[in-house]
């Protein structure tokens, strides 16, 4: 079984092919490859299927876990199916956990998936980091992200460990986390720890919370536009005037990989 490593903002995976299921993924094995020390290393895994004869995508986080949606995972995973031939380009739907994703992918340059509908879920809640204690925007992206804003990013110290998030039972299978800052120019930067990953160089789904709670903190009607800046690069995220997040952004391949002794 051969393998692809590549990356979209530094937000890095490895693709397998298999458009018929043949392979049985075992957290296990996705663990082993996503090691950074003894594996290929990777944010990652994404095993590229099919269903109801749509491209789907079977995303795992590093630990072996499975996750309902990627952003740069789907865009890496489209490049991916048009570089190698399988797919013309042009916009076409990807198949993924939380529903349907139609993407524009053209010959070359940047790849925009509409992720869907982005909504606040009402409520306070609270990040705990190195120390610091912020209040924040609780945002359903298909998938739960906590999005805090501080004045500078480097207070956020390292994210080694997992931030701490109140209340708890508000993220029963755990959460994204997002700090933020307003840029002067009005960009914005951020980092991330996602779950079951850790600290990672970006995350599409992150960009996307991000944009719509610093529209609802600057107090922005929709549609709303954001560039946005993590440690791996720049995209851009269109909140358009029925809460669809539109995310812009890069997608490269790297390298292919002989997986038979992780497969």
């Amino acid at each position: 079984m051969i393998g692809t490593y590549g990356h979209g903002t530094e937000n890095d995976f490895v693709l397998i092919f298999d458009p018929e299921s043949k392979v049985e993924i075992l957290s296990e094995q996705v663990q082993a490859i996503c090691n950074r020390k003894t594996g290929i290393g990777c944010d990652g895994f994404i095993r590229i299927g099919k269903d109801s004869g749509k491209w789907f995508m079977d995303y795992r986080n590093s630990d072996g876990s499975v996750a309902e949606m990627c952003g740069n995972g789907i865009r890496v995973m489209a490049k991916y199916l048009t570089e190698k031939g399988h797919q013309a380009a042009g916009i076409f739907p990807i198949n993924t956990r939380d529903g349907m994703k139609y993407l524009s992918v053209p010959e070359t340059g940047d790849i925009t998936v509409n992720m869907g509908q982005i909504r606040e879920v009402f409520g306070e809640i609270s990040v705990t980091a190195n120390g610091h204690t912020w209040t924040g925007y609780n945002i359903d992206m298909g998938n739960p992200h906590a999005v805090v804003f501080v004045d500078d990013i480097n207070q956020v110290g390292d994210l080694l460990t997992a931030p701490i998030v109140e209340p708890a039972d508000e993220y029963p299978d755990g959460v994204n986390v997002e700090f933020v800052q307003f840029l002067p120019d009005g960009e914005l930067k951020m980092r991330v720890h996602e779950r079951g990953v850790g600290e990672t160089k970006s995350c599409g789904t992150g960009t996307c919370a991000v944009a719509l709670a610093a529209s609802l903190k600057k107090r922005k009607g929709l549609p709303a536009n954001w560039i946005i800046n993590p440690p791996g690069g720049r995209l851009s995220v269109e909140i358009d005037s029925h809460s669809n997040a539109i995310l812009t952004g890069p997608a490269v391949l790297i390298e292919d990989y002989d997986l038979s002794k992780y497969l």
